[in-house]
């Protein structure tokens, strides 16, 4: 809940109006390092965190920052004041005297209106902490520079209070983002590419002639750093190869050896899956009454013996036995498909083809999880073209899926008619019988 009390926080004081300076000041009311942007950036800050203490933090100094925006607008409103009613005054900024009547807007000094790109927010507290910070540090450079330029003493006054509030604010955000322990350079939870964050990129080279000299120095040697020359002339014919090369592999994941023990229990598991499907697809055929689901099936009993050779040749990319692990999810599809075999002896045609495809798509499910898991496993550990086998395999299941349907739909309809219709039409297709043996 917001109040807004009448007084100022820093009671302001113009002896001599300069309009050209009032609008300097509005650099500071509606620019990229004002106190419109900081209000809005910390405000929203503190919104978005979960955090009680910080949030309490970046809510106290936003409203704040309402507060100094007042000053600052009532500052510049009092400078402004002769673009009312001289003429020459007015002259020297059409916009603020025409358009505006004299009076402050969301605008900086040169009339581009404010905007949230101003805003730097990104939901990360340390992160967001660190921009609050620089955000101070250019604020305190803007009122340092608007002091140099004043010669009103009561409006330098009103600017040495805001410009120490900075570096108060400063002070507060850096003990916050302290008190959270965080190493400066630990930033989200991904860690960085070992060997390439140490590497220290020379690509501006020059001497005598050539350009500016090289320097080195604590952002460059000592410690861990390694010093890489002129990368981009690495590799080329008649280039500068001399020192260690880029480090441009990517970072394996954290925990990379459990992720493949997963990886290769999955695969394990969809050999032993696909195994019992080669087993199983031929009696679903052979008990289809539809030619097309038996077309269907057929397909992809060739599809599922492909998709056991790369089955195999996954596991051999990732250095392990194509020794198969019990699938009992597969195993119990199976078991339940058979039992929609028997059933199904005693239906009509299309509710026994709907229930062989129910249990069809229940096989196709379980695969396409299993195979996003481990395709999504493989993405992690970086192996493409295990990647690219499983997302073949994947593709194909997700096919089988959509064509089980389109072939079940026409049969609902047909399951859905009365029997004494059904047998009429069969009656229909019977050939008619030659009228001399009648």
């Amino acid at each position: 809940m917001y109040h807004h009390v009448k007084k100022l926080m820093y009671t302001v004081r113009v002896d001599e109006p300069d309009p050209k300076f009032g609008n300097m000041l509005l650099e500071q009311f509606g620019g990229a390092n004002g106190e419109l942007a900081a209000a809005m950036q910390y405000s929203i800050q503190g919104l978005n965190c979960e955090d009680p203490g910080r949030k309490d933090l970046l809510m106290d100094i936003g409203t704040e920052e309402l507060s100094h925006l007042e000053i600052v607008g009532t500052l510049a409103r009092m400078h402004l004041k002769p673009l009312k009613s001289v003429r020459d005054e007015a002259e020297a900024d059409p916009l603020i005297a025409i358009a505006g009547g004299g009076g402050v807007n969301l605008f900086n000094s040169m009339g581009n209106p404010w905007t949230a790109d101003y805003l730097k927010i990104t939901g990360e507290l340390d992160v967001d902490l660190r921009s609050n910070i620089a955000a101070e540090a250019r604020a305190k450079i803007v009122y340092e520079r608007l002091i140099d330029f004043c010669r009103d003493p009561g409006t330098k006054d009103a600017l040495q209070f805001l410009m120490t509030r900075e570096i108060t604010h400063m002070r507060a955000f850096s003990l916050a983002l302290e008190s959270m322990c965080k190493p400066p350079l630990s930033v989200g939870r991904i860690a960085p590419t070992p060997g390439l964050v140490d590497q220290f990129f020379n690509d501006s080279t020059g001497d005598g002639d050539l350009g500016e000299v090289d320097t080195r120095g604590p952002w460059n040697e000592g410690e861990r750093w390694e010093f890489v020359e002129a990368p981009a002339f690495q590799g080329l014919n008649g280039g500068r190869n001399e020192g260690p090369a880029i480090e441009a592999r990517s970072a394996p994941p954290e925990g990379s050896d459990a992720i493949q023990e997963v990886l290769v229990d999955e695969l394990r598991d969809l050999l032993h899956a696909e195994r019992q499907l080669l087993k199983a697809l031929p009696k679903m055929q052979k008990a289809a009454r539809s030619q097309q689901l038996q077309t269907l099936l057929q397909n992809h009993l060739a599809e599922t013996e492909e998709q056991v050779e790369r089955l195999t040749e996954c596991l051999r990319i990732l250095g392990s036995a194509a020794r198969a692990k019990p699938c009992k999810g597969m195993a119990g599809l199976v078991e339940e498909g058979e039992e929609i075999m028997a059933e199904a002896k005693k239906k009509e045609d299309a509710p026994a083809d709907l229930a062989l495809i129910g249990g069809a798509l229940r096989v196709e499910h379980y695969e396409i999880a299993a195979y996003t898991t481990a395709r999504n496993l493989a993405l992690q550990l970086a192996q493409p073209t295990v990647a690219q086998l499983l997302t073949r395999s994947l593709g194909e299941e997700q096919n089988a899926a959509q064509l089980l349907d389109q072939v079940a739909q026409p049969m609902m309809s047909a399951a859905r008619m009365p029997h004494s219709v059904v047998r009429a039409r069969k009656s229909l297709r019977r050939p008619e019988v030659p009228s001399a043996r009648r």
